[in-house]
């Protein structure tokens, strides 16, 4: 590890741990402390001119990846020939698993990066390595504030503003994608211009036979959510449901707009849009569906858009969620694909120098397009590989610049506490299915476990 970067960890970690580093050539031990023992990271701590790397010694990273997404891992081999001291140790688990689990891994195993389904509570309560050093050192504070925002973090555990405790590999994006064949067995030769049109052709989709939508919704994860928060933008203000997941004093998911969107989801739900098993259905399930042929649309992120290019090449189109009157705005949830560094990680400068890397080299950013479907994060003139006309990550690229000009990006519902999704929005979308609750009443629910949360 280099000297400057032994300088950027001491500015973010206890003094426990950096007495530990320095015995370890500039590492420290695993779970060295606790939280109670280590100190907040110090955001104004001075930084050196020379820049963290992962030195020349061998390094292994500690890894804690999302299972069923191959972008992580693929940087993460690039990483490895191009710094051939570096090796990476990558344990994945499905992003329910990841937020139940997140707190205690980040003590007990402190992974070198993982990621954050949700950072609120995580940096609140000290388990996130302030990156503040690491933006100066590398330059990100030049790059465009809107990239950095969500990921931003106060003292009161509100984001938006704060300290930075994470980074993100890329900037995902949620809309729909369809199957162009069978959406042509339907009538439909371009996207839908208004949910009502939306709405007719899901309807002539099941009249022929087909399934509509085969959205995930089993287990842990509640993917209704994914349609849920697009027919929210549709129908209300996407600001509002920022000022929820960002915890602004007296949001609420409860408005006469989100009522409104959620009696629109009951109502797919009621005309069998959904594939039977929706309850069932899991995320892999899901992909292995659409692929196949099986249903004419699913709501998902770009993050699949390379994986489709190849399995469904020129079979496969995007838009964004239409808008209830032709010609009105939309929005999408849009937001890093996000990973932070253990407060008690082993090899922070290397863990910030590979997050770097992965903003700024050529060879990473276009694995960032070509695997993970999306915008790299970076400044504005940053490289960008050439992208295939007429496939659907260029479909994608263009509608998160169509986001972008209209200011319509959301961060993800389930992000807005580290139990929401599982405790609130996940049971209650599925007893919406189950016809066990009605639409307000999953508002309220929702609600009502994240006041549990945010006190």
């Amino acid at each position: 590890m280099s000297r400057s970067g032994r300088s950027v960890q001491r500015a973010a970690l206890t003094a426990t741990l950096v007495a530990g580093a320095l015995a370890l050539a500039g590492c420290s031990s695993p779970g060295s402390s606790t939280p109670e023992e280590s100190e907040t990271p110090d955001a104004s701590a001075p930084s050196e001119s020379a820049t963290p790397d992962c030195g020349t010694e061998p390094v292994t990273l500690k890894a804690y990846f999302e299972t069923g997404f191959p972008l992580p891992s693929e940087l993460a081999a690039e990483f490895e020939k191009q710094y051939p001291n570096v090796s990476f140790d990558i344990r994945e688990d499905q992003f329910a698993v990841l937020t139940q689990s997140a707190p205690r891994v980040l003590v007990d195993d402190p992974p070198d990066l993982m990621r954050l389904p949700q950072m609120s509570e995580l940096a609140k309560d000290g388990l996130l390595l302030n990156l503040d050093p690491y933006a100066e050192a590398f330059g990100w504070d030049e790059w465009p504030a809107s990239q950095l925002e969500q990921m931003r973090v106060d003292e009161n555990g509100r984001r938006g503003d704060g300290p930075l405790y994470a980074m993100g590999l890329n900037f995902s994006m949620t809309g729909v994608f369809y199957n162009k064949e069978l959406a042509a067995q339907i009538g439909m030769t371009e996207p839908p211009k208004t949910v009502a049109e939306l709405d007719g052709y899901m309807q002539a989709a099941k009249d022929a036979g087909l399934t509509p939508l085969a959205q995930f919704n089993g287990g842990a994860t509640g993917g209704l959510a994914f349609p849920l928060q697009a027919l929210m933008a549709s129908y209300g203000d996407t600001s509002e449901i920022n000022d929820w997941i960002y915890q602004a004093p007296g949001a609420t998911i409860v408005t006469e707009s989100n009522i409104a969107a959620t009696e629109h989801l009951q109502r797919w739900v009621e005309a069998g849009y959904f594939a039977d098993d929706v309850n069932s259905m899991d995320y892999a399930m899901m992909m292995s569906r659409f692929i196949e042929g099986d249903s004419v649309f699913i709501f998902n992120g770009d993050w699949e858009s390379g994986n489709l290019d190849n399995q469904m090449a020129g079979n496969v189109g995007f838009f964004l969620m239409p808008p209830l009157e032709e010609g009105g705005s939309f929005g999408a949830m849009s937001a890093p694909l996000t990973y932070g560094i253990s407060a008690y990680a082993a090899n922070p400068d290397c863990a910030a120098f590979f997050l770097n890397w992965v903003a700024t080299d050529e060879t990473a950013r276009t694995i960032a397009v070509e695997v993970g479907g999306s915008h790299p994060m970076g400044l504005a003139d940053a490289y960008m590989p050439p992208i295939a006309e007429g496939s659907v990550t260029a479909e994608t690229l263009a509608a998160g610049a169509a986001i972008g000009e209209q200011d319509g990006a959301m961060d993800f519902i389930a992000n807005a506490t580290g139990t929401v999704y599982a405790e609130g929005w996940t049971p209650n979308l599925q007893k919406l299915v189950a016809g066990e609750i009605d639409p307000v009443s999953l508002l309220e629910a929702v609600q009502a476990e994240y006041e549990r949360e945010v006190g």
